[in-house]
């Protein structure tokens, strides 16, 4: 059975986050299993899925403020750093009157 319609959410992510995710599925969501089959350590698997969550967050994001999610998702991707992801947002909110 094929997906007709993707998720939101999904349709940002990279292949190598729907590995992460198929992985973590198959373990039965055990961090401690997918770092065994990654060959890592827990606390590298831990932060691979704290920024996959963000991730998630941020797409959910873009409807409401498309340009800013993009920011964020760059800035995830390490494309573009924090501080300059900060910056950016923070001048595109002063364009359009936000705080």
């Amino acid at each position: 059975m094929a997906i007709k319609v993707v998720a939101e959410w999904m349709i940002n992510l990279e292949d190598e986050d729907i590995s992460f995710i198929k992985k973590f599925l198959l373990a039965s969501g055990s961090l401690k299993e997918v770092a065994n089959r990654y060959e890592v350590t827990y606390p590298t698997v831990r932060l691979r899925l704290d920024k996959l969550i963000q991730k998630i967050q941020v797409s959910e994001d873009t409807a409401n403020e498309p340009y800013v999610a993009l920011i964020k998702r760059l800035a995830l991707d390490d494309k573009l750093d924090f501080e300059t992801a900060k910056l950016l947002i923070s001048e595109y909110k002063k364009t359009k009157g936000v705080k």
